[in-house]
């Protein structure tokens, strides 16, 4: 009985310490240590300088390199980024361009976020405000595809789905954090297996890191879509819309007669 409860306090003390880690300090040794940030904080702010990193050395020198007949690295990049086309063609017929970069650099830095955990790096979306970031640049996104291409119309298509911000942002939180503490628990009862808990946290890793991106993508390409969508005014509308434009015009001439 005893070592039951003894048990079940060491998951809960386990549980406790990898839902709210202890904070570290930003800069580790460097520059006397920083500020005292959240683990998953830290791994964003040297990831997002990777990425950048990488993003330069790919334009100036991978890109250029590229040829006719693509190799297999070339290839899986064609294939990434064909990926990512199909995605926003399928479900938004504006911006094309830009959502699939979007799309394609969201794959990158929540893959990337993700993977990390496979070095014992803690990954980014176990972190509840990484998430809500990532909702908040998805929803702003929407809002501005509803704003450029239908105005007020647009822009109320997003707001009144303002849900959408908790949705996007717990489902991540809460497939990641699920994840992780599948994981945890994994090593904790499995502790003198040798492959068990290697190849379940290597499973539950690669499967967030794919269907998180996937589904952050697929969603912010949908709704931006139908916000951004060309609006058909129905016979109610198209009413409503030639009365507005009868007043305008009355207006219009009262003011002219009122000047003479």
């Amino acid at each position: 009985m005893n070592t039951s409860l003894l048990l079940a306090e060491n998951i809960g003390d386990l549980m406790n310490e990898e839902f709210l880690p202890d904070p570290v300090p930003l800069f580790g040794g460097l520059f006397g240590g920083g500020p005292m940030v959240n683990p998953s904080f830290r791994t964003a702010f040297y990831l997002t300088l990777v990425v950048l990193v990488l993003c330069l050395l790919f334009r100036f020198l991978v890109f250029p390199r590229f040829k006719k007949v693509p190799g297999a690295f070339q290839a899986l990049i064609e294939k990434a980024c064909e990926t990512a086309e199909g995605i926003v063609n399928d479900n938004s017929t504006r911006s094309r361009l830009f959502l699939g970069g979007f799309a394609f650099g969201s794959w990158v830095y929540i893959g990337l976020g993700t993977l990390c955990e496979l070095l014992g790096i803690r990954a980014i979306l176990v972190d509840l405000n990484a998430c809500l970031a990532l909702a908040v640049v998805a929803y702003a996104v929407m809002l501005y595809g509803g704003i450029r291409y239908n105005k007020v119309r647009g822009a109320l298509s997003i707001l009144k789905d303002f849900s959408l911000l908790l949705s996007m942002s717990f489902r991540l939180f809460g497939s990641m954090i699920g994840g992780l503490l599948m994981t945890t628990l994994v090593y904790h009862y499995v502790a003198l297996s040798v492959g068990v808990p290697v190849v379940v946290g290597v499973i539950f890793t690669l499967f967030h890191a794919v269907i998180q991106s996937y589904v952050y993508s697929l969603l912010t390409a949908m709704f931006y879509g139908e916000a951004s969508e060309e609006r058909v005014l129905d016979g109610s509308d198209l009413e409503k819309k030639q009365k507005r434009k009868k007043r305008a015009k009355k207006g219009a001439l009262n003011a002219e007669i009122k000047r003479a």
